[in-house]
């Protein structure tokens, strides 16, 4: 597969993959080899391109007891088309040579990871089920024009079932790397290992902000999940959900003062959602803070909170998901806000676990029901990038307390509050957590609860205001 782009300087192209222009990057597979070079690098055109040499042998005796590939009868296991055209394979490769690429993440050139770029993908050979006219469904509806051209057997026996595909489109990067991670298995209509539940939440990672949407999603979802129905059930729903969710956005800005942003109205009852964002604020007030970091911001919630208050004078929200932060844009008609009050709020796209300079020099960061998203392994590099290289004056972290589940029906026999949770802290675990990070770092560290106070359990919420230049106290208080 390859990737061409003609944006200029066009060899930026290797700072979004991170993979340098001048070398041969190669990974091991667990059937074969991926490389990764550049056929040309020039400031006006570049390519990058993913090989992966697969050795059948390895394909065979490396699969996993129990996992059943599509060719696994007879001669099939070893006469097959895996090592000549693109397959799943290729899918995995991708995700592992192009991992911060399919985040979006690209610590030295973190504006342009964010910028849809003009882009061309060819994938020489690739199975596709379906007949060609399949691919232009799959992709067009995402912004590429599609060329499938048919590949013909020999002596005039007519087409094959595979295919030429070449795409082009302006795009940012990590959506077409996404977009391919998905597409190329379904159109091969076949994995080469075993589909079990976890390939659920890659599904709906991968397609955030575009397949839930997509006139194909019920056969997209099939095919990617191996026409297991129970999962492609599974996976449909909180598509679904994320649909409603959308729906609900919309006609919750449709009824907004186009010209304002109105608060809430005080007399409805608030919800846990409500009392984070407002303790948040009250802190930061507190704190004297004029310049503001939202991290993780997601749809802008606390966006809007912050724009409404005037003693904000510089606010950035920050979140990996272009899709949220094009909700947060529409959240905050940022089109129709005056320029003086527009003036006071960026939305930047990047990855909290990256070091990116356009977040250094603030007042306070904000990292609200985010840091439980992050894979443990990854804690330090965010911890590094917010606390060590940011490092603004303050850090303000709010998580949920596991031990307050018990309260919601539901969770009372185990469970997290939400599918993306990789974690949920007990109110030790967080304590830990943060005097460990506030000592590392140079804070203090003083912890809150937000929500009702439950005498066995705690509050709902945790919450941690992290300053310097103040005597580490610690403790913990209710709120």
């Amino acid at each position: 597969m390859t990737v061409s782009t003609t944006h200029v300087p066009a060899t930026d192209l290797g700072f979004l993959l991170v993979k340098h222009p001048d070398r041969v990057h190669a990974l091991e597979m667990p059937a074969g080899q991926a490389y990764v070079m550049y056929p040309e690098a020039t400031a006006q055109r570049c390519t990058a391109a993913l090989v992966l040499d697969i050795d059948p042998h390895a394909l065979h005796s490396g699969r996993k007891r129990g996992a059943k590939a599509p060719d696994s009868a007879g001669l099939g296991q070893y006469v097959n088309d895996r090592p000549y055209a693109a397959s799943s394979m290729l899918a995995s490769a991708l995700g592992k040579v192009f991992r911060s690429a399919l985040r979006g993440a690209s610590k030295d050139r973190p504006e342009l990871a964010a910028t849809a770029i003009p882009l061309e993908v060819a994938v020489p050979v690739l199975r596709c089920r379906g007949g060609a006219e399949l691919a232009p469904r799959l992709f067009d509806p995402l912004g590429w024009t599609t060329s499938a051209t048919p590949i013909p057997l020999d002596d005039g026996w007519g087409d094959s079932r595979y295919v030429e595909l070449r795409l082009t489109g302006t795009l940012r990067l990590a959506d077409a790397l996404n977009h391919l991670y998905v597409l190329l298995p379904v159109l091969d209509d076949a994995k080469h290992y075993w589909v079990a539940p976890d390939e659920i939440d890659k599904l709906v990672r991968a397609g955030e902000g575009w397949l839930a949407g997509h006139p194909e999603r019920a056969l997209i979802t099939r095919r990617f999940l191996a026409h297991r129905r129970a999962l492609a059930g599974a996976a449909l729903a909180r598509l679904a959900e994320e649909r409603r969710r959308l729906a609900e956005l919309d006609e919750e800005l449709e009824e907004l003062d186009p010209d304002t942003i109105e608060a809430p109205d005080a007399e409805k009852p608030q919800p846990l959602a409500v009392r984070r964002r407002e303790a948040v604020l009250a802190a930061l007030r507190e704190l004297g803070a004029a310049r503001v970091l939202d991290l993780g911001c997601g749809p802008g919630a606390l966006l809007a909170d912050l724009v409404r208050d005037r003693r904000f004078t510089e606010i950035v929200g920050a979140d990996v998901s272009t899709r949220s932060l094009e909700i947060a844009e529409r959240r905050l008609r940022l089109d129709r806000l005056p320029d003086r009050q527009r003036e006071r709020i960026k939305l930047r796209q990047t990855a909290l676990t990256y070091r990116d300079d356009r977040l250094r020099g603030f007042d306070a960061a904000v990292l609200m029901e985010v840091v439980e998203h992050v894979d443990p392994p990854r804690l330090a590099a965010l911890e590094d990038a917010v606390f060590g290289h940011a490092a603004p004056h303050a850090v303000l972290v709010t998580t949920p307390n596991a031990e307050y589940n018990v309260r919601y029906e539901g969770l009372a026999h185990g469970g997290m509050r939400h599918h993306d949770h990789r974690f949920e802290w007990t109110r030790d675990e967080f304590a830990a957590w943060s005097d460990r990070v506030a000592g590392l770092y140079g804070y203090a560290v003083r912890r809150y609860g937000i929500g009702d106070d439950d005498p066995e359990t705690g509050s709902p919420t945790q919450f941690a205001v992290f300053t310097r230049d103040e005597p580490a106290t610690g403790g913990e208080v209710s709120a």
